[in-house]
């Protein structure tokens, strides 16, 4: 094993009785004139870290789309045989085209602003001296200092060490950490688990192993969203049902129709408009966007745009106790000597061990504030601290002369389950305290049985500061049916007391994650019966999100620390603290910048709002879709004139969807997200859009054997525009329940604006609706009626007869 010691800049001067001193070499590093003649030669780490799309790709993907193509040629032709009146549509895109592009940039901005904050630094030597660097700014040849949690940037070659051990999992599958020497290979992707050291940089860039793996994509890249697959399916089958549907609509219209040419184009176009449902994609793009702006008020980086959906449905969160439930930080409230030890004696050895340790945990440091190093003790030896064995150790020269082996962990994992210690010791954990075992061992630290014979020699007491938003966010999570486990490394019963101080239900009743099953089905029976588990490895906190994940939970990890790295990649949602290692905020989709536990009620509730609504209003556009194509269907099979143009179908859907989709897409929602996103959306729009048709098309028949002369196809165009818009105002007015003050205002102001145009004239001409008599329209509103009666039916059947 490497030794290590204190850096002795007098060339390790000792006396004749003490051991010499080893003398440690840091290599200097690049000087700066080396740095800038790499930099001048391309030899740099320029892989872009990007947080979103760029500016040109978010125009490009507003702008360039399928439906936006088709309706662009509409438009032109329009533009050309028909009144502006009959092009609004065209207008309604551009305008809709705008705000998507707007809003995505809004989002970008946030999240550049954001991920700049977040951004891992890693440190490098140069002339000698450490200094933190952009990885952006790495140069071929740097050397580049590691500790416990800093993920491995780059590509290189192991310089120095200290116990250091390296965990590559995320690249190789291999999930036992693996002790590097000098002149080993490091592969960026891979992190630091225990230990330190630095390496020389032999690949930066593009051809560096992690970047070589990402190349095809953006850390941004769309993970996995039903939203967005499923809105996708449907536009996929939208677009089957359009093309056939349109070109029989064509040749209706045009061939076999002897009417007005120009006239007959406007009524097909008007036919074929309305079935693309354009609005949906902006307002789900407008939704996320506005959603991540949002967040990123509260210091919530989203680092994968689906998160927000995801954690939306989470019904399980897996929270690590140490700096997530309680704050990071903790202070030495007692020391308590066994077997007779001198106090003052293990003051030293806790203070030179505390030196030991280049990069203390919270434990240490806590230990380091207390007790100042002991000047004339050295270390010889050291053992990091890994959550793997739950202790950390170092020899010592004292300085009488003497040598001594320490470590310092887990009692349960140092002492036999018999010592008598370990009862003092529960009592202490019941009261949520943290206890650490002082040992002293004749064992080397390299050996495999160092903590066989362990002798007991003073428990180091530390008091948690509990993080004061925890209790109430705990409490929103039980309010919402979502269920918290808390999953620790530490003891049992101290986290079963903390869980229990924040009043988190089940925390009288704690698991010690050692004695749980391996197998998977046992594991998830015993994870859904229990609450708070203690000393859970690494490689239980992952088993145990696939196991959670095996019994159908939609599961998200919260955690800092590097013994939740792989946890956090295998849940559906990892959260990582802003102040955790560089490992952790790299795999997490979610950073929390502030470190609040507290923000993660928002993301929840953003995610909620997100999903409900757009479920909501993908109703709304999908059965103005279907009733569409059945119009046109109809049509094409009656061989009667389409009774609309554009304007009529402009005017009904901006009044019963474009609008209102656009509010309720933005109103609170805290419903839980349910799966079966396309089937939710058109259990009703098919339903809806059928009956819709159905009574449009009637009126429009009536109609045609009511009227008669000059003029009856614009009446005849006024009674189904009636009947259309009231039944689709009911279907909006189901949509809207449950009904607050201003989901009524917003119905009865979209019913108030189409009765304005019908009552003022100049509105009349400019949208080409005029009821004719009494009889027709009171038929209209009576049809209309009864379609939304049935639509009423229907729904309530549809919701007790295929539940979501």
């Amino acid at each position: 094993m490497t030794q290590r010691a204190k850096i002795d800049t007098g060339g390790g001067e000792h006396t004749a009785d003490e051991p010499p001193v080893p003398v440690v070499h840091r290599a200097a590093g690049l000087t700066s004139a080396e740095v800038a003649e790499r930099v001048a030669r391309g030899e740099v780490n320029d892989v872009p870290v990007r947080s979103s799309r760029s500016t040109v790709d978010i125009v490009r993907g507003n702008v360039f789309t399928r439906f936006n193509a088709i309706i662009g040629v509409l438009w032109v032709i329009m533009l050309f045989v028909a009144p502006i009146q009959d092009s609004l549509f065209g207008f309604v895109i551009i305008a809709n085209t705008g705000i998507g592009i707007i809003q995505e940039l809004r989002a970008k901005k946030t999240l550049d602003g954001l991920a700049v904050i977040g951004e891992a630094k890693p440190t490098v030597r140069r002339d000698g001296a450490a200094t933190e660097v952009s990885t952006s700014e790495i140069v071929l040849g740097d050397l580049i200092e590691l500790g416990p949690g800093d993920k491995v940037v780059v590509d290189g070659e192991v310089a120095e060490v200290d116990n250091l051990e390296v965990d590559e999992s995320l690249l190789t599958g291999e999930a036992d950490p693996v002790v590097k020497k000098p002149g080993d290979t490091m592969m960026s992707g891979s992190f630091v688990v225990a230990g330190g050291g630095a390496f020389t940089a032999t690949k930066v860039g593009r051809e560096a192993y992690a970047a070589q793996l990402a190349e095809e994509a953006s850390r941004f890249t769309l993970v996995h969203s039903e939203l967005r697959s499923g809105i996708s399916t449907i536009l996929k089958y939208v677009t089957w049902m359009m093309v056939p549907t349109a070109i029989g609509l064509i040749i209706s219209q045009l061939v076999v129709k002897d009417t007005d040419f120009k006239e007959s184009v406007a009524r097909t176009v008007g036919g074929i408009v309305p079935m693309i449902p354009e609005g949906l994609v902006l307002l789900t793009s407008v939704a996320f966007a506005i959603g991540v702006i949002r967040l990123g008020r509260k210091q919530c980086l989203v680092q994968e745009l689906p998160a927000i959906e995801g954690l939306a449905r989470v019904d399980v969160v897996c929270l690590d106790k140490t700096g997530t439930l309680t704050e990071g930080g903790m202070d030495v409230t007692e020391l308590r000597a066994l077997n007779g030890s001198d106090e003052t004696y293990v003051r030293k050895v806790l203070g030179a061990l505390g030196e030991s340790d280049p990069r203390p945990n919270a434990s240490l440091q806590a230990i380091i504030d207390a007790y100042p190093d002991a000047e004339e003790w050295r270390c010889t030896e050291s053992l990091p601290f890994s959550s793997a064995r739950k202790y950390s150790g170092a020899a010592f020269s004292e300085g009488n002369g003497d040598s001594s082996t320490w470590l310092l962990g887990a009692p349960d994992v140092l002492l036999k389950a018999s010592d008598p210690t370990l009862d003092e010791i529960d009592h202490l954990n019941e009261q949520g305290l943290r206890v650490l075992l002082l040992a002293r061992t004749a064992r080397e630290l390299d050996s495999p049985e160092v903590a066989s014979d362990a002798h007991p020699t003073a428990l180091v007491v530390l008091e948690q500061r509990l993080r004061p938003d925890a209790a109430d966010t705990l409490a929103y999570f039980a309010d919402q049916n979502v269920a918290a486990k808390v999953i620790s490394g530490d003891n049992a019963v101290s986290v079963g007391a903390v869980a229990g101080k924040l009043g988190l239900p089940g925390a009288e009743h704690t698991v010690d994650a050692r004695r749980l099953p391996t197998e998977q089905a046992a594991m998830a029976d015993e994870l859904d019966r229990n609450t708070v588990f203690g000393r859970v490895s690494p490689q239980q906190k992952r088993d145990m999100v696939g196991a959670l994940q095996s019994h159908g939970h939609t599961v998200a990890m919260t955690g800092d620390g590097v013994n939740d790295v792989l946890a956090l990649k295998d849940a559906d949602i990892g959260v990582s603290m802003g102040s955790g290692s560089e490992a952790t905020r790299a795999v997490a989709q979610i950073v929390l910048l502030n470190n609040s536990f507290a923000t993660l009620p928002s993301v929840v509730a953003e995610g909620r709002r997100v999903i409900g609504n757009i479920t909501r209003v993908a109703t709304l556009f999908l059965t103005k879709t279907v009733y569409s194509v059945l119009l046109a269907v109809l049509v094409v099979c009656s061989q009667v004139e389409y009774p609309f143009l554009p304007r009529h179908l402009t005017l009904l859907s901006t009044l019963t969807i474009g609008v209102p989709a656009f509010f309720l897409a933005l109103a609170p929602n805290k419903e839980r997200a349910k799966p079966h996103f396309v089937k939710r959306v058109m259990r009703y729009a098919i339903p809806g859009g059928i009956v819709a048709a159905a009574a449009t098309f009637a009126t429009y028949l009536v109609a045609r054997s009511y009227y008669s002369g000059p003029g009856a196809l614009d009446a005849e165009t006024s009674a189904a525009t009636l009947t259309l818009f009231l039944v689709s105002m009911w279907v909006l007015a189901i949509i809207a329940r449950p009904y607050t003050w201003w989901r009524i205002a917003l119905v009865a102001t979209m019913g108030g604006a189409f009765l304005l145009v019908l009552v003022v004239p100049w509105l009349q001409d400019f949208f080409a609706l005029k009821l004719v008599g009494v009889t027709m329209p009171w038929t209209a509103v009576a049809i209309a009626a009864a379609g939304a009666a049935l639509i009423e039916f229907t729904f309530r059947w549809v919701d007790h007869r295929f539940p979501a």
